[in-house]
């Protein structure tokens, strides 16, 4: 069922040719960290072009509950801060929905300010794992306690008397690195978090932008990141470009969806983000960037993606999983549309996101007609060509919005198309999939009722 509600059926019916201007939202990873910066700054920080998806929306409650004041005025955010150390405790539990990125970044800025804050979730947000989190912030002095396996609701302990860190992180996490770099802002002296694998850097060129002092360097024991403590932040005016996770749907059903030519405006090409695009490249994908520039620190650019009837598999190098994590289930859909194998390593990181998605989508392709194998860190697609995927079922989404969309955009080019058992939680990141795709000419109609 959905995470905000009863659950939403949806079926994506064979679509004619998609053509258009498809304007996604906001990119999610920044609307977050605009937020949580913001209210770490002092004075008022403005925001346009913020993802309004659920998951944003409750990392702003969240900040108000921490004291920060954050108003609409028109489709600006205004932002006043508390300063760094400045939180207030919330007298109410933190409820971060269905958002991974929000209750783990949230962690990261409380837990060196002497505060006790209370965190929980959907059910989906629930089942997933914080020790990755809570164990690099004991280090500081935060404690953390939770349900069995590390599992929200959970309390933090802020550190009274916080120390800095330095830590590696285990896994190529963005999250991770992110919360102890924010965790880094309330110690003394200098936070050093190293990363063997670079991971998307929306923080540390936040951090950067705000008045913090971040040094990165490329090393032989991987990407080491140093950040100053105790700062005094400074407000800023931050235009936030279009999500490349969202822009990633549109793109892909016009590759697999015949005669299609989409344009997708105004994205976001931060390299530590853009391995999708690079990927579908290497498949043949006929897709350009047109009008690059770069916009607040970041690379932007206007995507046309054109119905590419040659896509062939690949193997997609797992040095590229960190900058393209959240797509596979999406390029997984492209690979059922693609001639041959599409094999996709270093990417167990996929087994605990708001689902296992290899497991959802693996069990959603083999429903479909198409080949499917995995291991605890790989799987492979074995595409049935262009208009080879029978599709005609109903798979489960299991509380994830990329799964819903996923399938959903396979049905736009599968010969009987697809249905999801439940669309609802595509709310929490896209809020206007269905009138962008239905605006490019996609039938998805919901089946309420």
């Amino acid at each position: 069922m959905s995470s905000h509600g009863t659950p939403i059926p949806m079926t994506a019916h064979r679509a004619g040719p998609l053509t258009g201007t498809a304007e996604v939202p906001g990119d999610k990873s920044i609307s977050h960290r605009a937020l949580i910066l913001g209210a770490l700054a002092v004075g008022e920080t403005t925001v346009t072009g913020l993802l309004e998806g659920q998951d944003v929306l409750d990392t702003a409650k969240a900040m108000q509950a921490f004291g920060a004041e954050i108003e609409t005025r028109g489709d600006t955010w205004h932002i006043h801060g508390v300063g760094v150390g400045g939180f207030a405790e919330p007298e109410t539990v933190i409820d971060c929905g269905n958002s991974g990125t929000g209750v783990r970044l949230i962690m990261g800025a409380m837990a060196t300010t002497p505060i006790i804050a209370t965190f929980t979730g959907d059910a989906s947000l629930n089942r997933r794992p914080m020790a990755r989190v809570t164990d690099p912030l004991a280090l500081f002095g935060a404690r953390a306690v939770g349900r069995s396996g590390g599992r929200l609701p959970m309390t933090i302990v802020g550190a009274s008397e916080p120390v800095p860190v330095r830590y590696a992180t285990p896994v190529p996490s963005a999250q991770v690195k992110s919360a102890v770099l924010l965790a880094g802002l309330g110690a003394p002296g200098e936070t050093v978090v190293i990363e063997r694998e670079a991971t998307r850097d929306h923080s540390e060129r936040m951090l950067a932008g705000f008045g913090a002092q971040v040094v990165t360097e490329d090393t032989r024991e991987g990407r080491v990141i140093t950040l100053t403590g105790q700062p005094e932040l400074r407000p800023q005016s931050i235009a936030v470009p279009r999500d490349p996770s969202s822009a990633a749907f549109p793109v892909c059903a016009a590759l697999i969806v015949e005669g299609s030519d989409v344009l997708v405006p105004n994205i976001g090409l931060n390299p530590t983000r853009a391995g999708l695009f690079t990927t579908l490249r290497e498949m043949g994908a006929d897709l350009t960037y047109e009008n690059e520039r770069e916009e607040g620190g970041e690379p932007v650019a206007d995507l046309r993606a054109r119905f590419s009837p040659d896509l062939r598999g690949i193997e997609v190098p797992p040095e590229r999983a960190a900058s393209m994590i959240d797509e596979y289930p999406v390029l997984s859909a492209v690979a059922a549309c693609a001639d041959g194998r599409t094999l996709m390593t270093g990417v167990k990181e996929l087994r605990v996101k708001e689902s296992d998605r290899i497991d959802a989508m693996a069990q959603g392709l083999r429903a479909a007609g198409v080949e499917v194998q995995e291991g605890e860190d790989w799987w492979a697609v074995t595409g049935r060509g262009q208009g080879g995927v029978p599709g005609g079922v109903t798979v489960e989404s299991r509380l994830d919005h990329r799964i819903a969309m996923s399938f959903l955009v396979l049905g736009m080019a599968a010969q009987r198309g697809m249905s999801v058992d439940d669309g609802g939680p595509i709310a929490t990141s896209f809020p206007i999939f269905e009138p962008l795709m239905a605006a490019l000419g996609a039938q998805i109609q919901r089946n309420e009722g």
